[in-house]
C-alpha cells in the first residue's frame, strides 16, 4: 500500500538545539531494529530505557568533522534522521536512517536519501541486514534509483562480531564521482 503525504518535509542539517528530538527518534530507530536482530543475546534497553547511542554523540560532534547529522521534519514535527559518515574518506557511509512508520511509503525516505546524498557526491556505502524485508527492498530501490545499473552489493562480515551474520552493503558513485568515472 503507498501512502500519500500531504504536507511536506523538509530534509535540513541537524543543529545541536535538535539533538533532543533525534536522540527521542533514535529511540524510536533502536527499537525497530530490535525486531530484527540475529544476535544470541537481543539488543534490549539499558536500565533507563535508552539504547546504546555511540552513533549518536559522535554524529552531534564525537565524531569531528567525518560525520553530518540530519533531521526531516513535516510542519514542527520531527520525522526522521540520517547519520553521514566518512565525509573525509574514500566513501560516505549512510550511517543510521530512519523514517518514522506513519509516513513510511510515501517517498519521504527515497527523497530524504536523494537530499543527503547530493549535498555530498562521491562514493557511497550502505549497510542493512538480510533479516529485514523491508530494508532489504528499500536500499536496492535506492540504488536503482540513485545509479541505474551501476551499484554493488556485497556481504560483509560484522567487525568483531563472528555470531553475526553479515551485513548487506549496496555502494554506488554520485555526482562528482560518476562525472569522474570513479569505481564504486
Amino acid at each position: 500500500m503507498t501512502k500519500t503525504t500531504s504536507t511536506t518535509v523538509d530534509i535540513r542539517p541537524a543543529t545541536p538545539a535538535d539533538r533532543p528530538a533525534v536522540e527521542r527518534l533514535w529511540l524510536m530507530f533502536r527499537h525497530d531494529l530490535s525486531e530484527f536482530d540475529t544476535a544470541a543475546e537481543p539488543q534490549l534497553p539499558n536500565p533507563d530505557g535508552t539504547f546504546r547511542s555511540e552513533r549518536v554523540d559522535a554524529a552531534f560532534g564525537g565524531g569531528g568533522d567525518d560525520w553530518a547529522p540530519y533531521l526531516f521534519v513535516r510542519g514542527e514535527r520531527p520525522v526522521g534522521f540520517a547519520f553521514v559518515r566518512g565525509l573525509g574518506g574514500a566513501a560516505r557511509v549512510l550511517n543510521s536512517f530512519f523514517v518514522v512508520r506513519g509516513i513510511r511509503r510515501g517517498g519521504v525516505g527515497l527523497r530524504a536519501v536523494r537530499e543527503v546524498v547530493a549535498r555530498h557526491p562521491g562514493c557511497w556505502e550502505i549497510a542493512f541486514q538480510d533479516a529485514n524485508p523491508g530494508a532489504v527492498a528499500f536500499w536496492r530501490r535506492v540504488g536503482e534509483d540513485l545509479a541505474p545499473g551501476e551499484w554493488n552489493e556485497e556481504r560483509r562480515p560484522v567487525p568483531g562480531r563472528a555470531d553475526l551474520p553479515p551485513d548487506v552493503w549496496i555502494s554506488f558513485g554520485y555526482g562528482k564521482a560518476v562525472e569522474a568515472g570513479l569505481e564504486v
